[in-house]
């Protein structure tokens, strides 16, 4: 299960530090093998962060604003370092005594840094892609972002133990970071940590993740709320906080309706749809989500006890709604899961769709493999990501390292901890979200979903979501938008500009009851 959501989200296989053995006892004579030593400390500092000045235009007017980036030292009660959080701050030249919004930002994986919604969406530099969001060929450009957010609010992104340049002092301390509850604690210390150091108490405050950032965002709402740290808002992009809905498992019906909509637009996308269904995408998408909220439901539940005729009807609407053939929805038993729906839906032009962005396709080597041999969206966006990443710290913020910046897995290096009494039963962080608005109901919600996005569906957050039992007049504090891309929408030049068009409303919204006193969004 493990394994799959790393794949699912953004995250890498996972390694072990320790080294393998054998189960095979040595012979009677041979000594007994010394024990394993432990690895040793990383030489961790706690050293003043670099400052750097800079300026862009946006919207015809200049930007001025200063780049902070460092280490922060993630320390025990005692003073015991036991690991450095890699960050980047972005703080606009603005009048004494202005109180400018805050937005600490973080990707997800787990496992991923966050340089994707960094150099991606919200920083004021963007690694370019080719407009639809392929891969362009290198060498890599890094141009300023006009659609930063930073028009609006000075930002922080952070980089979680195991991601980014981010690590913990050993094997045995990382565990402690590697779980639901300890990346949430070690997050909510450094958000205190980044308030009392740089004077940020009395500024609005937003979070913002991206896919399992989105759980990590939900998690923090309450935990920052319980520490007295009030927010205005969470910004979910691409999110998933309820992991039954994404998990394909035996006994668990649950995603195959909340992915059907997105089999649907990503058919239409890939022009595999019955004619009518190819002439709208919105109506086709409405039509896939009518039948997944009632009779695919029901379908399903019915299991073995599915009359014949109910099971053939079943079987051609399937067959409409996701551009596969009527034989393959049976071999499937009516539950196509998403690793074998990327592969078999272009098996015939012998390629197969990207799972974080099923607008893109891939070669496919083998075209009798069961599931895709790679992931097109994901080896579209890394190398360029990467590489700008590495050259932007290095030669425009000045932060000199040897260490490898683990931009998708490579840094989580034990199996993530759930959390979940017994290993039973799915991670759910949206009850901590629906609390953190209960007790602070200023806190507003925005939530951005692709329809091409495969690793978390935008039916599945419509699902969680519609599921929380919020109060009736907590409702209206979210908002959502959807965009004709994938999971990282902003790829696609026309989904990042009305991202940006979208969190300028959201920020001026979740300000409108913000306490008196000057907190102007405008770029000074």
């Amino acid at each position: 299960m493990i394994s799959l959501l790393l794949v699912i989200l953004l995250a890498a296989p996972t390694a072990v530090f320790a080294q393998r053995t054998t189960s095979t006892p040595p012979p009677a004579s041979a000594p007994a093998a010394s024990p394993a030593k432990p690895a040793p400390d990383l030489p961790l500092t706690d050293t003043p962060p670099v400052v750097t000045d800079h300026q862009m235009q946006v919207g015809g007017r200049t930007l001025r604003y200063k780049a902070t980036t460092g280490m922060m030292a993630m320390k025990t009660e005692s003073g015991e370092m036991e690991a450095n959080m890699f960050f980047v701050a972005y703080t606009v030249d603005a009048p004494a005594g202005s109180r400018r919004p805050l937005t600490v930002c973080f990707n997800g994986g787990p496992g991923a840094g966050s340089l994707w919604l960094h150099l991606g969406a919200i920083g004021p530099k963007r690694a370019r892609m080719n407009d639809d969001g392929s891969l362009p060929p290198p060498p890599y450009q890094l141009p300023d972002n006009e659609h930063t957010w930073l028009e609006h609010s000075d930002l922080v992104f952070v980089d979680p133990v195991g991601t980014g340049y981010s690590r913990a002092r050993n094997p045995e301390v990382a565990r402690k970071f590697f779980g639901v509850r300890g990346d949430i604690e070690s997050v909510g210390q450094f958000v205190r940590l980044f308030l009392t150091r740089f004077d940020r108490w009395d500024s609005p405050l937003f979070i913002a993740g991206e896919s399992y950032g989105t759980t990590r965002a939900a998690g923090l709402s309450q935990y920052l709320a319980d520490h007295g740290i009030g927010l205005n808002g969470v910004i979910l992009i691409s999110a998933v906080m309820n992991f039954q809905t994404l998990r394909f498992a035996p006994g668990n019906d649950t995603p195959y309706p909340l992915y059907l909509p997105t089999y649907t637009a990503t058919a239409w996308y890939h022009k595999k749809l019955p004619a009518d269904l190819q002439k709208d995408l919105q109506k086709a998408i409405e039509e896939a989500r009518q039948y997944a909220s009632g009779p695919y439901v029901q379908v399903l539940q019915k299991g073995d006890l599915l009359s014949a005729e109910e099971y053939s009807v079943a079987v051609k609407k399937l067959a409409r709604l996701t551009g596969l053939s009527e034989s393959y929805i049976r071999l499937a038993n009516l539950r196509p899961e998403i690793q074998r729906f990327c592969k078999e839906l272009l098996r015939p032009a012998g390629k197969t769709v990207g799972r974080l962005d099923s607008r893109l396709t891939g070669i496919a080597p083998a075209d009798t493999a069961e599931q895709p041999e790679f992931d097109p969206s994901m080896t579209a966006i890394r190398p360029p990501y990467t590489a700008m990443m590495n050259a932007y710290a290095r030669m425009q913020l000045k932060f000199s390292t040897d260490w490898e910046y683990f931009a998708l897995g490579g840094g989580i290096t034990s199996p993530w901890n759930y959390d979940l009494p017994g290993g039973q039963g799915y991670a759910d962080t949206s009850v901590n979200l629906k609390n953190a608005m209960a007790k602070n109901p200023h806190t507003k919600v925005f939530i951005g979903s692709g329809f091409y996005d495969l690793a978390t569906p935008f039916h599945a957050v419509e699902y969680t979501i519609s599921h929380l039992g919020l109060d009736p007049a907590l409702r209206s504090n979210i908002r959502w938008a959807e965009y004709e891309a994938g999971h990282m929408m902003y790829i696609h030049l026309p989904s990042l500009e009305k991202l940006k068009h979208d969190i300028s409303g959201f920020y001026r919204f979740a300000l409108r009851q913000a306490g008196s006193g000057s907190h102007s969004t405008a770029s000074r």
